[in-house]
C-alpha cells in the first residue's frame, strides 16, 4: 500500500488505561467547560472520541458511526457546520494547556495543502504543492505548532482564501465567510496565524519558525518585530543582506546575496551536534554551521534592524543547504541551529499523528465547520502526543495503535 493510500487508514489511539484517561479528562475539561450548555460539551467530547477511534477518514459520517448512528451524524452536523460556538477560545486554552503539560520551545508555522475533489469547499482554487512538486485542486492552510525536541501539537489554524472567494459574495455567503475576510497573499497568511496565536492571553511567545522563501520577507519580520514575536526564518540563496560585521570579508560592499556571503565565510563554520527523531529513531548528527550580523537592505531613512545570517552544510564541499536569518542576535550557533530542527518534530507529527487524527479530513463547505473540526482534531493530536504511552521517539505503528484502542 503507497504512503498516500495508507493515511486514509490510519486511527490514532484512543484513551486505554487510566493514566490516558485522565489526559484525555483534563484536556476536555480545559478545552470544553467555556461550553455555556452540557448538550455542547457532551457533543464536543464525542466528536474528540469519534477522532481518536474512528476507521478511516475522519468525517462526520465516519465519526457518528463510531458513537451512534445517523441521528448522532445529524447532531453532529450541526455542532460543526451550523452551531454558534466559537473555535477560537478553545484554540487558546489547548496553548495555555499545552505550556502547563509540556516544554513548548518554538512555534513553527507549517503549511497545510488539502487536496478537494470538488469545486464547493470553501478556499478550493488550483496551487502548488510543494509537498509534492506539483498542481492540484483543494485548499491552502497554514497551522501554527507548538513544538519541542519530544513532541509538537497545532494550536491554531488560519485557512487561505484566494481572490474569488473573497470577491464573489455569492461564494462567501454560501460558505458562511465572516465579514472581516479580506485578500492577502500567502505569507500573509502565515504571518497573520503567528500574530492571532501572539494576542491570546497568557500564552508565552517563543521564537517562530517561519519559511520565506517564496515571498517578501522584509515586511514579514516588519510585522512580526512590531508584534514581539522574535522570529528565525528561512530564506532563500538569492536573499540580498548586507554585512554588519566590519571584521568580516563584505563588509562595506553593499547588499550581496546569502549564499555569497556565507560562501566567504567557511572557515568560520564549526560542527554542531543535534539529535534528529524525524525517521522515528532518535540519531545523533552533526552539521557544520556558522553565522554572521547582517541587515536587510531598507529604504534611505528607515532604520535598519540587526540580523544574524544562520547557514548550515550538510556537505562541506557545496554550498549551504539551508539558510535563515534571525532577529535573536545574541544567540549561539548552536542552539539556533538546534531549533531550527523542531520543523522537523512539527513534519515527523504531522505525519505520524495529525494526518491520522483528521486535520485534512472536513468534509463540508463551511467555513465555520472547517475551523470547528480541525481544532477538535488539534485537541485529538494533543490527546495522543500527550499520552504517557506515547513514545516521541520511535512511537508505535498505527496499526498497533488501533489493536490496542480496540483491546
Amino acid at each position: 500500500m503507497s504512503t498516500s493510500v495508507a493515511t486514509r487508514f490510519r486511527t490514532v489511539a484512543a484513551p486505554r488505561d487510566a493514566a490516558e484517561e485522565d489526559v484525555y479528562g483534563e484536556l476536555c475539561a480545559a478545552l470544553f467547560s467555556a461550553f455555556p450548555r452540557r448538550d455542547q460539551r457532551i457533543k464536543a467530547e464525542q466528536y474528540l472520541r469519534g477522532l481518536l477511534t474512528a476507521q478511516g477518514r475522519k468525517s462526520i459520517r465516519n465519526i457518528a458511526a463510531q458513537i451512534g448512528g445517523p441521528a448522532a451524524e445529524q447532531s453532529l452536523h450541526h455542532f460543526i457546520s451550523s452551531s454558534t460556538w466559537d473555535w477560537r477560545p478553545m484554540r487558546a486554552e489547548l496553548a495555555r494547556f499545552l505550556q502547563q503539560n509540556s516544554a513548548p520551545q518554538a512555534w513553527v508555522v507549517r503549511p497545510m495543502p488539502i487536496p478537494k475533489a470538488g469545486d464547493h469547499s470553501v478556499g478550493v482554487d488550483r496551487r502548488f504543492d510543494p509537498e509534492r512538486g506539483q498542481v492540484f485542486r483543494g485548499q491552502q492552510a497554514f497551522g501554527v505548532w507548538m513544538a519541542s525536541e519530544e513532541i509538537s501539537v497545532p494550536v491554531n489554524w488560519r485557512l487561505f482564501l484566494p481572490d474569488p472567494w473573497v470577491k464573489d459574495r455569492t461564494r462567501r455567503d454560501r460558505a458562511e465567510v465572516p465579514e472581516g475576510a479580506a485578500e492577502e497573499t500567502l505569507e500573509e497568511c502565515a504571518v497573520n496565524a503567528a500574530l492571532d496565536t501572539a494576542r491570546w492571553p497568557e500564552v508565552t511567545r517563543k521564537p517562530l519558525l517561519l519559511d520565506i522563501r517564496g515571498g517578501a520577507g522584509r515586511a514579514a519580520l516588519h510585522r512580526l518585530a512590531l508584534a514581539g514575536v522574535p522570529v528565525v526564518a528561512r530564506i532563500g540563496t538569492s536573499c540580498r543582506l548586507t554585512v554588519a560585521d566590519r571584521s568580516l570579508p563584505g563588509f562595506g560592499a553593499g547588499p550581496l546575496t546569502a549564499q555569497q556571503i556565507l560562501e566567504s565565510l567557511k572557515g568560520l563554520r564549526r560542527p554542531v551536534s543535534w539529535v534528529d527523531s524525524a525517521a522515528g529513531v532518535r540519531t545523533s548528527r552533526t552539521s557544520l554551521a556558522t553565522a554572521v550580523r547582517v541587515t536587510l537592505p531598507v529604504p534611505a531613512g528607515e532604520r535598519q534592524r540587526p540580523l544574524l545570517l544562520l547557514g548550515e552544510w550538510d556537505d562541506p564541499r557545496r554550498a549551504p543547504a539551508r539558510l535563515w536569518i534571525t532577529d535573536l542576535t545574541g544567540s549561539a550557533v548552536g542552539p539556533l541551529l538546534r531549533l531550527t530542527k523542531l520543523s522537523r518534530r512539527v513534519e515527523r507529527d504531522f505525519r505520524a499523528v495529525g494526518e491520522g487524527a483528521g486535520l485534512r479530513d472536513f468534509v463540508g463547505r463551511s467555513f465555520r465547520g472547517w475551523h470547528r473540526h480541525i481544532t477538535l482534531a488539534s485537541a485529538a493530536h494533543a490527546a495522543t502526543v500527550l499520552s504517557p504511552g506515547w513514545n516521541t521517539a520511535a512511537p508505535p505503528a498505527f496499526g498497533q495503535l488501533q489493536g490496542r484502542s480496540a483491546g
